[in-house]
């Protein structure tokens, strides 16, 4: 590998040569592929990068790719460079110009590059002449009229080179990407990251279209609302399909453009779908099927507007490099909303009810995806290729025909993001093991690899209709997986290599995808047409059986890999009581209170075959939920759980709920059976936490997954259970009081003799209650809940519902509270001493023991509930002695007055004198608490999380 005063002296000779020649370099004469072959080639392979492919690797594997350029008035069809890792992983664009472009002012260039980087969701990209240097903010949305200095974030002249040469070399040499400066400087505060990615200006344009057209259609025509948002989908999906062909060179640039320049632009349209039917085979512009496109009417003034949209310089999109997976991303948000008809046949696009129920549609990132998919079809093949010691080609059996026969399901597809994920996995796989293998046979037909190093569209098409099916209850979704699918198979494909399948083997470019991809409901089966339904409810619900879809699947006994994110929605939260008595009567899992996502690993396990294996992304909740104790049965009596990776992180940015992904084997779990536990933060850096017997969860209460409990932890919770009794033998918690409207029924004033003092949560801390500041109208009739005045009549320990353990305080009587507290009370006067119990609760000791036994394993708003304070281990007060009862109640005495104290104090130094004694106090409790249990120093160590 080339040094850095290597590196610094061919530069300084390219600056020499440059500065000698430079008036005759500026001429218009001098034009930019001399430029990159004199200066910007050289360059970069001073600083370390195989620009000429030297190494001689296969197309497919080179660090940089050379773009040969198409121009079409005045755009540019591909970045001249793109500069790669790791197999095909961009890192970022470089455009080259000739020195007599002036790169610093001229607005185009800048716009081009930024445009490229942009769609391709690549932090930065470079312009460059060699005399300048400029590098570009990529991450915010490009517009024609942006200055060129917009975005722009360091401008380099070739006289600047030697004197910047650090930052050149530590920023862009090979040898420095490799260890991850690169990354250092693009997430550095030089980038200030824009609002508007790709995905989320894709996801604006496609609302926007698809409101143009409903609008329009429903306006021209008398159609139903379902045939409305078939009609839609289809008549955007194929347009992007199309365009999106056109900038990969597949089809020629500007056939959309020349169907909005004369006559009907929609029947011109039109007859550019029926070719594509010919060329494609793709079931995308299957007219057999529709039956509607054609017989429609759309005004010229609405397909201009979004074929105009979809052109350079208005389009800021450059198809060309927007991968799938972002198309995805924005595709995902799109299906959340539908097309619904207005009384006077208006058409309206709003979101749908159990998408608005759920709280809305969240995108899994890629990296869970790739998580995923290397954790279970990663995971297969490695068992193959343990089985195959030779290597034969896809015809002839072996390794690679063991793999053919992998069947990989995602049962709610969505957009297709898990199955374009896995799909990208086997195609990688395929590819390096033949250019690692050999490439068997000669003929172009047999041979699984282009010249270039590439998949030949046949074995992508094999490999794709072999391993990949999908359900989904939105037939849209079904038809946008399809869309992603299809255009990840004809990645590196060009007008070219489609024109020779075609002319050679009469062989359409892609496979028909409907008997991969299904429309249909993953959790009803067709046994629920026996029910007493309305039809129209009936439509809705779609009952699908999976044997009968997918036959071959279910004869080699089901699939080898279920995987991906499934809904989270609360059956109760339906409109339709008829699916909640199904799900109770059909499956184990369900009880009370069902989610889908609950349903969902049920079934995902029943459709594996032996030795399947099960990876997805759901809630945490499952965990430990009282209500999931059924679905946790069920898991340990029917898969051995291979893997649960927690986050410290909320992994959906725009969504508050806490996730965990699985990995299940279907085989029965053995004594010998360990369930690896991790975690990833933010950087997705996964870390071990311990491992675990997954039979020990059922010795646990309500078979709770307890994740963090390690054998050390298990003797220490077993000696304080032994010398402790439940909280609940000795006191009653009472949930506060649950009001149908807090605004009416709460007050700053005290209105009349019905009005009570009341506190909530926010007035809770360890050992200080909040001065009440509210006043709550007491009229047991209008209350929910919480309406027993005894209990609020009476000395008590108080407890916020929200803490990730318990946060408790002493409350004196006739102070009643509302539901965001837990009032702790004695069941017998004088059976326990309150403060006694309050130092007990607020302990370490106990903080310790609800982390491995009660936490919900929330990052957001953890919650407490009933059944696990009740649960809370307090010394059996038959066995502990008076005296250190005594000097528990007075520590507590003396927190109580100092957190009153500290927080009427206003001088900084009495503040930090008062918060010392209150540490003192509490250690000195937790002293007593750890002598009460009999722990040794290891064991409190461990306790304190030392």
């Amino acid at each position: 590998m080339i040094s850095k005063e290597e590196a610094r002296k061919k530069i300084n000779t390219l600056i020499e040569r440059f500065e000698e020649q430079r008036d005759s370099y500026k001429r218009s004469d001098y034009n930019e592929t001399l430029t990159r072959r004199d200066f910007i080639d050289p360059f970069f392979k001073a600083l370390g990068w195989d620009i000429n492919n030297e190494q001689g690797y296969a197309e497919s594997y080179r660090e940089v790719i050379h773009e040969d350029k198409i121009k079409i008035g005045s755009a540019t069809k591909a970045p001249d460079y793109s500069f790669r890792l790791g197999g095909g992983k961009r890192l970022f664009f470089v455009e080259a110009k000739k020195p007599s472009v002036y790169i610093k002012g001229e607005v185009s260039p800048a716009y081009q590059v930024r445009r490229y980087g942009w769609s391709a969701k690549l932090p930065i990209s470079i312009i460059t002449d060699f005399e300048e240097f400029a590098i570009y903010d990529c991450t915010k949305k490009p517009n024609p009229t942006d200055k060129a200095s917009h975005g722009r974030i360091k401008y380099l002249t070739y006289q600047q080179y030697l004197d910047e040469f650090d930052f050149i070399w530590d920023t862009f040499s090979k040898e420095k990407v490799l260890k991850g400066s690169f990354d250092k400087f693009v997430q550095s505060d030089k980038l200030k990251k824009g609002t508007t990615t790709v995905d989320r200006a894709f996801l604006t344009s496609l609302d926007t279209w698809r409101t143009y057209l409903a609008g329009n259609i429903a306006l021209r025509n008398t159609i139903a609302e379902d045939e409305l948002n078939y009609v839609v989908q289809h008549i955007i999906d194929r347009i992007i399909f199309l365009r999106i062909a056109e900038d990969r060179r597949v089809e020629h640039y500007g056939t959309l453009q020349d169907t909005i320049k004369t006559g009907t632009y929609y029947e011109n349209l039109l007859k550019q779908f029926y070719i594509a039917d010919q060329k494609y085979n793709s079931g995308l512009f299957d007219f057999k099927k529709d039956k509607i496109s054609a017989a429609i009417q759309i005004d010229n003034k609405i397909i201009k507007s979004i074929i105009s949209d979809l052109y350079y310089p208005i389009s800021p999109y450059e198809f060309s490099v927007i991968s799938v997976e972002i198309l995805g991303s924005a595709y995902e948000q799109f299906l959340g909303k539908t097309i619904s008809l207005s009384k006077s046949g208006r058409a309206i696009i709003e979101e749908k009810p159990e998408v608005r129920k759920a709280g809305g549609v969240y995108y899994t990132p890629q990296y869970i995806v790739d998580y995923i998919v290397q954790h279970t079809v990663g995971t297969k093949i490695k068992e193959l290729e343990k089985k195959h010691a030779s290597k034969a080609s896809p015809a002839g059996g072996g390794l690679v025909g063991a793999i053919s026969k992998i069947k990989i399901v995602d049962p709610a597809c969505g957009s297709g993001s898990f199955l374009i994920g896995a799909y990208q996995y086997l195609l990688d796989y395929h590819k390096d093991f033949y250019t690692h293998n050999g490439k068997p046979g000669k003929g172009a037909k047999g041979n699984p690899l282009t010249p270039d190093g590439n998949l030949t569209t046949s074995e992508k098409k094999r490999i794709l209709l072999n391993n990949f099916f999908g359900v989904d209850l939105d037939a849209n979704a079904v038809e946008v997986t399809k869309l992603s699918l299809l255009l990840k198979c004809m990645e590196g494909e060009t007008e070219a290599s489609i024109n020779s399948q075609l002319q050679l083997f009469h062989e359409r470019v892609l496979p028909t995808l409907d008997g991969n991809i299904k429309d249909g409901n993953s959790l009803i089966d067709i046994d629920f047409y026996g029910a007493e339904i309305d039809f129209g409810e009936e439509k809705k619900i779609k009952p699908f059986n999976w044997q009968k879809a997918f036959p071959e699947v279910f004869q080699q006994g089901g699939f080898d890999c279920v995987i991906g994110n499934p809904p989270y929605v609360m059956l109760q939260n339906l409109d339709t009581r008829e699916v909640f008595d199904y799900t109770l009567k059909n499956y184990n899992s369900a009880k009370y209170k069902i989610d889908t996502y609950q349903l969902f690993i049920e079934r995902s396990i029943e459709i594996l075959q032996a030795n399947g294996i099960v990876g997805m992304i759901t809630p945490n909740t499952f965990l430990k939920n009282i209500h999931s104790e059924p679905l946790r049965k069920f898991i340990i009596e029917s898969v051995t759980m291979n893997e649960i990776l927690l986050f410290n992180y909320s992994v959906f940015t725009a969504a508050s709920v806490d996730t965990c992904v699985f990995i299940f084997e279907k085989k029965k779990a053995t004594q010998r059976s360990i369930l690896n536990i991790r975690k990833a933060d933010v950087a997705f850096e996964v870390k071990n936490l311990g491992e675990v017997n997954q039979f020990t969860f059922l010795k646990n209460n309500r078979t709770d997954f307890n994740l963090s409990v390690s054998n050390k932890d298990e003797i220490i919770l077993a000696k304080i259970k032994k010398r402790a009794i439940p909280l609940g033998n000795l006191c009653g918690a009472y949930f506060g009081i649950q009001t149908f409207d807090r605004k009416t029924f709460v007050s700053t004033k005290k209105e009349n003799s019905n009005y009570q003092t009341v506190i909530d949560g926010g007035n809770i801390a360890p050992y200080y209650l909040q001065p009440p500041s509210e006043y709550v109208n007491y009229i047991p009739s209008a209350i929910k809940s919480g309406g027993s005045e005894k209990i609020y009549r009476q000395d008590r320990i108080c407890i916020r519902q929200i803490g990730a353990t318990p946060i408790a305080t002493f409350v004196p009587t006739n102070i009643f509270t509302l539901n965001t507290i837990y009032n702790v009370y004695l069941k017998e006067e004088g059976i326990a001493n309150l403060k006694f119990l309050l130092g007990i609760i607020n302990s370490r000791v106990t903080k310790f023991f609800w982390k491995k036994n009660n936490s919900d394993e929330k990052k957001t708003f953890p919650k407490i509930k009933k059944e696990a304070i009740l649960s809370i281990p307090v010394p059996d007060i038959a066995n502990t002695k008076t005296d250190q009862q005594a000097k528990i109640i007075k520590l507590v005495d003396q927190l109580l007055l100092l957190n009153e104290e500290k927080q009427q104090t206003t001088l900084p130094s009495k503040i930090s004198q008062i918060q010392n004694h209150i540490d003192y106090c509490e250690q000195r409790i937790d002293e007593i608490v750890y002598a009460l249990y009999g722990m040794t120093t290891e064991e409190i160590e461990m306790v304190e999380g030392k």
